[in-house]
């Protein structure tokens, strides 16, 4: 066997609770790497409510890279969120019609950060929350209730808010090797032969 079937949904068998989110994803603009999982009790398929203001007009995406564990309540926030700040009100009358709209902000006039990108193997604690157009390197750990408003290193610790970071995982040279090997985008028979390996912290056996 070669681990979990990345296509099934619940790949823990009588335990709904943990969904591989890929697999209900019907948004183009949120893309999901395999084995990334969403743990939630009370909806684990419904992982597209955590992404928020992401309206399609606008075509930022969301890019969640492989093998990463968001807990229960993390939330995305999406540039749709974004108001015009540079007039004296933030207020915005124009969705609201009724000869309001002649106010529309023209093209650059409301905030835009960009796609939101988060690495491979990230975990994401328990209600975190991530702002627009954030980058999260691999193998960075995001703290229970963070507010992660500026790009993460890989193989950082964050929390608070906003979130700064606590420590580095591991040291500058075996954060360049591991970002190297780039385990995760080997075929799942190598990733199950060297799980040890991978699961340890000898990054001289792991280079071999």
């Amino acid at each position: 066997m070669h681990g979990p079937d990345p296509s099934d949904k619940h790949p823990m068998k009588g335990f709904s609770q943990v969904c591989f989110i890929k697999n209900t994803m019907n948004n183009p603009n949120i893309i999901i790497g395999d084995y990334t999982y969403y743990d939630d009790p009370e909806d684990s398929e419904n992982f597209e409510r955590n992404v928020l203001y992401h309206f399609p007009f606008i075509g930022d995406k969301l890019i969640i890279g492989k093998f990463c564990a968001i807990a229960k309540g993390v939330q995305f926030i999406m540039n749709g969120a974004n108001h015009k700040l540079s007039g004296f009100s933030t207020f915005p009358f124009y969705i609201f019609g009724n000869g309001w709209e002649k106010s529309m902000p023209k093209a650059g006039d409301l905030p835009y950060k960009g796609d939101t990108v988060i690495g491979n193997d990230v975990w994401i604690g328990y209600q975190a929350l991530i702002m627009p157009g954030v980058k999260i390197g691999n193998g960075a750990i995001i703290s229970s209730r963070s507010v992660v408003t500026s790009d993460v290193p890989a193989y950082a610790i964050v929390g608070g808010n906003p979130a700064k970071v606590i420590k580095q995982r591991f040291s500058d040279e075996t954060i360049a090797a591991l970002q190297k090997l780039a385990w995760w985008d080997w075929p799942v028979e190598k990733i199950t032969e060297n799980l040890h390996t991978i699961m340890s912290h000898n990054i001289e056996a792991f280079r071999d």
